[in-house]
């Protein structure tokens, strides 16, 4: 990957070109957008609106690498500790959080900048929410109990079924996205595909200017990942698994403890595993979640004119990222 891929010279047109702007940035985990977003509030008045579907939950501090309380005192921080880890957060209230946010920050003469690794929530902002229903606890707990029964690759064959080309994209043990998947199909009795055509364009206070982040050696990003969670681990990740478990009423099916990480630390405390299968499933698990990521990426890159990707393993990645948000503030 070239050290930059950056967008045509030519000034935004159309209906947004004269909305205020929307910094995002995005990026795999370990790819170092922390660092980047803290090195622009150095030298734009940016205030950071969090990306991450795991930052939104309290007490969820190693395993999430949350912001440390330095770090936030640096810069104002948003959509981060907003929840109970027994609670659920999702794309629609995301999508609702971060628009009321984009105004109240416009609205202080300042330019917000939301940065994070959850992609689907980078979608949903930009493209508008499709017509889905809500999430059915009742039915939920029913498929828990069939996976339970029967194993999520059996309920994965039957949304082979149901609805081919979604259970095309997904892996036979993935369990939250095949819950989701069949839930929905079961509510609308439509394949997810006729669901999501049903999305309406709801417009955006702000003109969106993004920054990608993405590694030219993924052999390198990933010996990040290891050492990153190597460095959870020494930080008392465990402890902190544990600590959720004594304070709050969870169990493995909930959102939060689906979290790359805390699924494996769970396993791990139920004595189903052991030190060296936690270690190597945490890591495994997450670079799963970078592959993901950077396939969301590949498809924003090929759908979002005016994108700009920078190699996320350059020395000078802080300034470089400056310098990509100074040009697109400047189009």
């Amino acid at each position: 990957m070239p050290s930059a891929r950056v967008p045509p010279d030519a000034p935004p047109s159309g209906p947004t070109a004269d909305l205020p702007p929307a910094l995002l940035l995005l990026g795999p985990t370990a790819s170092g957008k922390t660092a980047s977003a803290l090195a622009l509030a150095r030298h734009l008045p940016v205030e950071i609106v969090s990306v991450d579907s795991a930052l939104v939950y309290r007490d969820m501090d190693i395993g999430t690498a949350k912001p440390s309380a330095e770090e936030r005192a640096a810069c104002r921080h948003h959509l981060i500790d907003l929840i109970s880890p027994e609670e659920s957060y999702g794309a629609a209230r995301f999508r609702d959080d971060a628009i009321a946010l984009m105004r109240a920050i416009g609205a202080r003469g300042r330019i917000p900048l939301l940065a994070g690794g959850t992609m689907l929530y980078f979608k949903a902002l930009r493209d508008g929410l499709s017509d889905l229903p809500a999430a059915d606890p009742a039915l939920r707990r029913a498929l828990d109990e069939e996976a339970a029964a029967r194993g999520w690759p059996a309920l994965h064959a039957e949304l082979a079924t149901l609805d081919p080309e979604a259970a095309a994209r997904l892996a036979p043990t993935d369990a939250q996205r095949i819950q989701r998947a069949l839930e929905i199909v079961r509510l609308t009795g439509r394949p997810l595909a006729a669901s999501y055509a049903q999305a309406e364009d709801a417009p955006l206070p702000c003109r969106l200017l993004p920054i990608a982040l993405a590694p030219s050696n993924r052999a390198v990003l990933h010996a990040r990942i290891a050492a990153r969670f190597d460095a959870m681990l020494d930080a008392g990740f465990i402890d902190e698994v544990r600590r959720l478990r004594t304070k709050y009423h969870l169990d493995p099916a909930l959102p939060s403890m689906r979290c790359v990480g805390y699924r494996q630390a769970w396993e791990y405390l139920d004595g189903a595993i052991d030190a060296d299968a936690l270690r190597f499933k945490g890591i495994a698990a997450t670079r799963q979640l970078a592959k993901r990521q950077l396939t969301w990426q590949r498809q924003f890159r090929e759908r979002w004119p005016g994108l700009i990707e920078l190699d996320c393993l350059r020395p000078d990645l802080p300034a470089a990222v400056l310098e990509a948000a100074r040009r697109l503030l400047d189009a």
